[in-house]
């Protein structure tokens, strides 16, 4: 018997990876805008869900700074609506993605209990829903997890997103590019591994904040030389005054779940 999940987001590159990879669970598609309360409450009322994964946002970064109302809306009110939906139900488990953002840049690796100081307006939703998540459900039945997912890749990956866009660029050039801004180090981690992480997660009936994230740090220079090589660009790099870093420290992650993760950065591109 198939277990009953809802979630939003279906048509997002991360959806569409979680929905394809997982067996055994019926997803029930949220089809309507999250800011649409009534929308919400009825199709949560109207499905028995044992669990509800909630990715809908307005992604990637550039998106949201180009209209950031738009980004509160759906990305802090959408989930308000999702939370107030959900809190006098009897689902059993409730995941919520987060993002790295929701921190500052810190050389060292970033803990769950590291400092919070959003990175971008992007974050800065994504940690408003933190909150009304927290406070709204602690007291409930339902176990939460708000997962913080750093950053992601997928060889499906739609455009906008920084690997796709690179890849698409760097291929159109017709001999040498100019890249700008990749002096930034993060922490990548596959569609497909994030997918069998919400999945053991749910098994666990895990509840709190928890990191999801390789680990390892990559500098996103090293991303754009490896696309030059697949496509025999030459390029030059011209920095930012500022360098950022966003790598995780998963010991939180690896205590319970058990993966050596990709190492190699060429095998989450081509």
């Amino acid at each position: 018997m198939s277990l009953k999940f809802g979630i939003t987001g279906h048509t997002g590159s991360l959806g569409k990876v979680i929905i394809k990879s997982t067996k055994n669970i019926k997803y029930i598609y949220f089809k309507d805008d999250v800011r649409n309360k009534k929308k919400v409450i009825e199709w949560i009322n109207n499905n028995n869900f044992m669990a509800l994964i909630h990715l809908a946002a307005i992604v990637p970064i550039k998106i949201v700074n180009k209209n950031k109302k738009k980004a509160y809306k759906v990305n802090y009110q959408g989930t308000k609506n999702i939370v107030d939906g959900i809190k006098k139900t009897n689902l059993k488990w409730f995941f919520f993605a987060s993002t790295s953002h929701v921190y500052k840049s810190n050389k060292k690796k970033i803990s769950e209990n590291s400092i919070i100081q959003p990175i971008s307006y992007y974050g800065k939703t994504k940690y408003l829903s933190e909150n009304y998540i927290i406070k709204n459900l602690k007291k409930t039945k339902i176990n939460y997890c708000i997962g913080r997912i750093f950053s992601t890749t997928s060889k499906t990956q739609k455009k906008n997103y920084l690997v796709p866009d690179l890849k698409k660029k760097i291929k159109k050039a017709k001999k040498k590019i100019i890249l700008q801004n990749l002096n930034h180090y993060r922490d990548f981690i596959s569609m497909e591994e994030i997918s069998k992480i919400i999945n053991y997660l749910y098994n666990q009936n895990f509840k709190g904040i928890i990191n999801i994230g390789s680990g390892k740090a990559v500098n996103l220079k090293s991303i754009a030389k490896v696309i030059c090589k697949k496509y025999n660009r030459n390029y030059e790099f011209k920095d930012n005054k500022k360098t950022t870093y966003l790598v995780a420290n998963n010991n939180k992650l690896k205590s319970i779940y058990k993966s050596k993760f990709t190492k190699n950065i060429k095998d989450l591109i081509f």
